[in-house]
């Protein structure tokens, strides 16, 4: 979506302006605060205070990034694509403006992390400036400003302009002395301010007394004395005015607005209220609305007369209403001509539309009163929100139609599933796919003749889509049948160059062939949709399917395989660092879990730091757990069994269920700690809470089994419970048909691993051997380690007894534990920077940009970011400036 350059111009100051010396002076001050606050009730001035003291003589050798906000930026995208643009007037923040790139996945932390590194790249004083800020409720755009507050380098400010208080620790910045705020009661005018305007800026000629007077009455109110001033121009008797005067702000503000009006000539009034209806006008815009030329001039002709209007760029092309006096001129819009209200919105809806300027058309199209109008809006932009992931608008939008418009056209029901699927209403998502289908079946949607490519693409694969989001619904619900069903279904509606239905049906099909157990199939059939799903230029669902198509390959006995697969993608990743953002992280936890069973722990730490700076936003909502339970097997390698139980306790309130099939429970995983602990009787709870009793071949319960068989094994080791044993090796030999015929290769050698150690506690040393060679064998290519060492003392015996053949000897010799690696340091310990980090820390001394380094070091953006992150948590710093400075301190540089 374009964004409206207005929205990040400072204001134009009017050439006739009361100079407020004393507030500017605090503004500019030389000590620069972390925030500055302008918090006061509407017409205080704030906008005009702020943007004089930002451009004045006062405030040179600062740069200043202006953002005006609406209430369309509570979207967090929309806020920090925004953001991002009003910086860029003032800087260039390249990387920061490819994380809000069109095709990219936006994530606040990431973007936010990025902007703070390249604003301390800038030289001088920077501010940027939060107009109307109190139309910000989101939460998540308060933690974004909250965020980037705590973390800006040394030369940079926010400044905020409110009506209410923001969200921030003003307690704290107040505490630390790093907030400057000013409320009404500095705005107010002093009745010399007063005088200056009325007689200078009003042209007005009044008595001391009546500017005392107005002073008084209105307590110094900007707003007040304006709406006077105006009415003042037409009274012949100036002091009764004066003396008539009084009441609330409300009040006031409809007496004085009501007096403006009644002295403005009646073409004036009537382009007032007729053009209220737009919340930023420029001439050609106001003349579609009435009807006929002359606006130009007539918007500057109100500029020139102070008549409340705002000009928003330096050319004079846009302009808005002061807020105060446009809520007033809407109501008396709707009070006088109300049926002129839906005719004005639609007018500018179609202004807007033939301007390319989306959000502002569907708004006006939806204040209209014309719901079919709006919908046909939306439904010619619903491409692009679905390709640039703007799920929050796409849903604002479709839950402001009435639901009958919606369930009417089909397209926008099945993306209103869309929505619901998402926030998880899986009960929604089936009635708004059913109403899809009944108004497909009754009424096949016919592209128009100027519908872009895009929406006839939409159009002609919509069945195909429905039964895709069917089956992602089934999927949650762990029902393999129906999800099997609609992924058909899906496939049998696509041809072989619709990439994005055939990739989405794959991956379901290759979902439900997986929670089977069925691996052969579930991995050829998620490889042909993680094919189609690059064919489609979807960079993001490629990787992040790449996550999966990975623990299937491990699942099918090839750890290095995925390990192949994961290392690709990290590169791909690199050539794509929007667009790979959201699914960053969740490759670096896969490709680390590769790694700790392969034995190669330092590797693995590395990818799990890596995946802990980037943050939660690099990783999907349904994967955030994975960091924990793969952490916690990097803990049990190192020997640290209780810090990996307590990293399983934080993983359970993290899983999500039913977007993938729960293959490693972690109740399951917890009960194996407690088993190698020797917590038998913690271990034997667990196999309690079990259902059932007899052991089952589901692939899904596999787990479960084989962590039964750990414990009965134990259990005979402990007292010699022979009946435990016999129940190990059957439940063994149960297993073992279904992971045969279903290619679950990882299966068959964690089994035969287990069968060695179930005659190892037999005290049968011979088959015990034998079938540790075996599994030896076929583990050998994979290069598994921790399968067999987290078998603990009774393997590493066994395998001291493994001498022949000799290449099998050589790969048990390899399998004896490394020396013990230690834990990640804990945040904020300063310690001493590895090599690479001091060479990364010499140029970051340097006046090189982000990308600069990156390539002087051969090695991506993200990969810098991830050392860079090192390099502040060991220095204890948040940015650059003070990472050198610290260095510098430490003789480091």
């Amino acid at each position: 979506m374009a964004v409206l350059g207005t929205k990040v111009h400072v204001p134009v100051l009017r050439r006739e302006l009361v100079a407020r010396a004393r507030l500017v002076a605090q503004l500019n001050a030389t000590w620069q605060p972390r925030l500055v606050l302008l918090s006061a009730p509407a017409g205080f001035g704030k906008t005009t205070l702020l943007s004089q003291a930002m451009t004045g003589s006062g405030g040179t050798g600062r740069a200043v990034a202006w953002l005006s906000l609406d209430a369309r930026d509570n979207d967090p995208r929309r806020f920090l694509e925004h953001v991002v643009a009003a910086l860029a007037t003032v800087g260039p923040f390249p990387e920061a403006a490819s994380l809000v790139g069109p095709a990219a996945p936006v994530a606040a932390e990431a973007v936010l992390t990025t902007v703070v590194n390249e604003l301390d790249l800038l030289p001088g004083r920077i501010v940027l400036a939060l107009d109307d800020y109190h139309v910000i409720e989101s939460a998540q755009v308060q933690q974004a400003v909250t965020f980037l507050l705590e973390h800006l380098p040394p030369q940079a400010s926010l400044a905020i302009a409110t009506r209410a208080d923001p969200a921030v620790p003003l307690a704290r910045l107040r505490a630390r002395g790093e907030l400057l705020e000013l409320r009404a009661d500095d705005l107010r005018f002093t009745e010399g301010e007063a005088a200056t305007f009325l007689t200078d800026v009003m042209g007005l000629h009044l008595a001391e007394g009546a500017v005392a007077a107005l002073e008084a009455q209105t307590e110094g109110w900007v707003a007040g004395l304006q709406l006077a001033g105006l009415s003042l121009r037409g009274v012949d008797d100036p002091a009764r005015f004066v003396a008539q005067f009084t009441g609330t702000h409300r009040f006031v503000l409809d007496y004085l607005v009501d007096e403006v009006l009644r002295h403005q000539p009646e073409h004036v009034r009537q382009f007032l209220l007729e053009t209220s209806v737009l919340r930023h006008m420029t001439g050609p815009l106001c003349d579609q609305l009435t009807g006929h030329g002359g606006s130009n001039e007539q918007l500057e002709a109100l500029d020139r007369a102070n008549v409340f209007i705002v000009a928003l760029d330096d050319r004079r092309e846009w302009y808005r209403y002061h807020h105060l006096f446009g809520d007033a001129l809407r109501s008396r819009l709707t009070a006088e001509f109300p049926d002129r209200v839906p005719i004005l919105h639609r007018a500018a809806s179609e202004w807007f539309a033939s301007h390319g300027l989306a959000e502002d058309a569907v708004a006006h199209a939806l204040a209209s009163g014309d719901p079919e109008y709006a919908a046909d809006l939306v439904e010619a932009v619903l491409p692009d929100l679905r390709r640039e992931r703007r799920d929050v608008m796409m849903r604002d939008w479709l839950t402001a139609l009435p639901q009958d418009v919606v369930q009417r056209r089909p397209l926008l029901g099945t993306y209103l599933a869309w929505v619901r699927l998402v926030a998880g209403d899986l009960d929604g998502v089936s009635v708004a796919l059913g109403d899809a289908e009944a108004a497909l079946a009754e009424n096949p949607p016919v592209a128009d003749a100027d519908a872009s490519a895009a929406v006839r693409e939409e159009l002609r694969t919509l069945p195909a889509t429905m039964n895709v989001f069917r089956a992602s619904a089934a999927q949650a619900r762990g029902d393999t049948a129906a999800t099997r069903r609609h992924a058909r279904a899906a496939l049998q509606l696509t041809g072989p160059d619709d990439h994005m239905a055939r990739g989405g049906a794959l991956g379901f099909l290759g979902l439900a062939a997986w929670g089977n157990g069925d691996l052969a199939d579930a991995v050829t059939t998620f490889t042909e949709a993680v094919h189609h799903m690059g064919a489609a230029g979807d960079v993001s669902d490629l990787l992040g399917s790449t996550v999966v198509l990975a623990q299937m390959w491990t699942g099918r006995g090839r750890p290095g395989e995925a390990r192949r697969l994961l290392e690709q993608a990290l590169a791909t990743a690199q050539q794509h660092p929007g667009a790979a953002l959201a699914t960053l992280g969740d490759l670096h936890v896969a490709l680390a879990d590769v790694l700790v069973e392969q034995g190669d722990l330092d590797a693995a730490t590395a990818h799990l730091e890596a995946a802990s700076s980037l943050g939660d936003a690099a990783s999907l909502l349904e994967n955030r757990y994975r960091w924990y339970v793969t952490m916690a097997r990097l803990r049990r390698a190192q020997g640290d069994l209780e810090g990996a139980a307590e990293l399983l306790r934080q993983a359970e309130p993290l899983h999500l269920p039913g977007f993938f099939p729960d293959v490693r429970p972690i109740a399951a995983q917890l009960a194996r700690l407690r088993i190698a602990q020797g917590a038998l009787e913690d271990a034997q709870r667990w196999a309690d809470t079990r259902a059932e009793q007899t052991p089952t071949t589901s692939y899904l319960d596999e787990f479960a089994q084989l962590t039964m068989v750990r414990l009965q094994i134990a259990r005979h080791r402990a007292d010699g419970d022979d009946a435990a044993l016999k129940d190990a090796f059957r439940r063994l030999d149960h297993l073992t048909p279904s992971a045969t015929t279903s290619g679950r290769d990882g299966s068959l050698l964690e089994i035969s691993i287990l069968r060695a150690m179930a005659h190892h506690a037999g005290h049968d040393v011979a088959a015990a051997t034998k079938e540790l060679c075996s599994a030896l064998r076929s583990a050998r290519q994979g290069g598994y380690v921790r399968l067999f060492l987290d078998e603990g003392k009774p393997m590493l015996d066994l395998l001291d007894q493994i001498t022949e053949p000799p290449e099998v000897a050589e790969y048990a010799h390899t399998l004896r534990p490394p020396a013990p690696t230690t834990s990640l340091p804990p945040p904020g310990q300063a310690e001493l920077l590895s090599d690479r980090e001091l060479e990364v820390l010499r140029l970051l001394a340097t006046a090189r940009t982000g990308p600069g380094i990156a390539d002087d070091l051969f090695v991506s953006i993200n990969t810098l970011r991830t050392h860079t992150k090192h390099i502040f948590t060991k220095l204890d710093v948040n940015t650059r400036r003070a990472a050198v400075e610290r260095a510098t301190e430490l003789g480091l540089l």
